[in-house]
């Protein structure tokens, strides 16, 4: 294939810009030239909670946006933060192979979630994390924040929190992982649909980049991926409620098959949903459809309604924002 000239669209935290980087050098591997162009989204410029502002999905529409109007050719997306439904237009071209996808716990003094005593505080923006911890039963008190990962790892240097909470991946891109106390086992918590992935887009009417992009995809994490978003579209879940999910590839009596994991909690982890099942790897899209349905049967609708509770309700006044910082 012909050489290209391809100019990548990012936002401008380090750990997008990093995550662009890495997909930048991929191409100039194979032979491309490539601009990086900065963009800067609602999400980076606000200070109030993600719920209030629409989810994760509010990094990706100024990017978006700019594949669409032809500022940029690419653009480099953490998976986690595109909503579900397709976007007119575009498409997901290329899915590298996937980075660790398990949440990471960031202590004092080196502690891991279950050393943290009671009435320890720990932040995280994610309400399935919440919910999932408070379904731990450790009696924690957990708190809103925002920011970027500096900004909420200086959260337990400078005491304001005993530990946070942030996804494997980002931390490992940066170079963090020295800053981790513990990895935590899905078994635990189950990880956003799509953490850990990256997601390479563009306009579906440009065929020769489209191509140039194949040789970045990694079929089976592809697949995964496609099993966990299946399943959060078919249960109308945005990117704030409480859901987790995990697909990987396994080894079955029948070959190799996908193997899912799912879960649904209140906030206040009174309710949760814990359901799993295999599926053959050639239809993703159906076993994610398919466990969906289950935790439907069980009652999800209503615990997925109930999204928009705020973390610690007893104690509004306790969210920290990169802002207030």
């Amino acid at each position: 294939m012909n050489a290209m000239n391809i100019r990548l669209g990012t936002r401008r935290s380090a750990l997008a810009t990093t995550q662009a980087g890495m997909v930048a050098d991929q191409l100039r591997e194979l032979g491309h030239v490539v601009e990086m162009v900065e963009i800067t989204t609602v999400g980076d410029t606000s200070s109030v909670s993600l719920s209030s502002i629409g989810g994760t999905g509010v990094f990706a529409a100024a990017i978006r946006q700019g594949l669409l109007a032809g500022e940029i050719d690419i653009a480099v997306h953490s998976l986690k933060d595109l909503p579900v439904a397709p976007e007119p237009g575009l498409v997901i071209a290329a899915i590298p192979v996937r980075e660790d996808a398990r949440d990471a716990l960031v202590a004092r003094d080196g502690l891991t979630l279950g050393e943290l005593p009671v009435g320890s505080v720990v932040g995280t923006g994610s309400p399935r994390r919440m919910a999932q911890l408070a379904a731990l039963g450790l009696g924690l008190s957990v708190i809103d924040i925002r920011g970027n990962v500096d900004t909420r790892l200086s959260l337990v240097h400078n005491g304001s929190c005993d530990a946070v909470l942030l996804a494997r991946a980002g931390l490992s891109r940066l170079g963090r992982l020295d800053a981790v106390t513990e990895s935590l086992d899905p078994l635990q918590m189950l990880p956003a649909a799509g953490q850990g992935a990256l997601a390479i887009e563009c306009r579906a009417d440009h065929p020769e980049l489209i191509e140039a992009l194949i040789p970045l995809d990694d079929p089976d994490t592809r697949a995964c991926v496609i099993a966990e978003r299946a399943l959060l579209a078919t249960l109308e879940a945005g990117c704030t409620a409480p859901v987790g999910a995990l697909a990987e590839v396994v080894e079955g009596e029948s070959g190799t098959e996908l193997f899912l994991r799912a879960f649904a909690g209140s906030p206040d982890g009174t309710v949760q949903l814990r359901r799993s099942a295999v599926g053959p790897l050639a239809d993703p899209e159906r076993l994610g459809r398919e466990l969906a349905a289950v935790l439907l049967q069980e009652g999800a609708a209503d615990i997925i309604a109930s999204e928009n509770i705020q973390p610690d309700a007893s104690r509004p006044d306790r969210s920290l924002s990169e802002r207030a910082l």
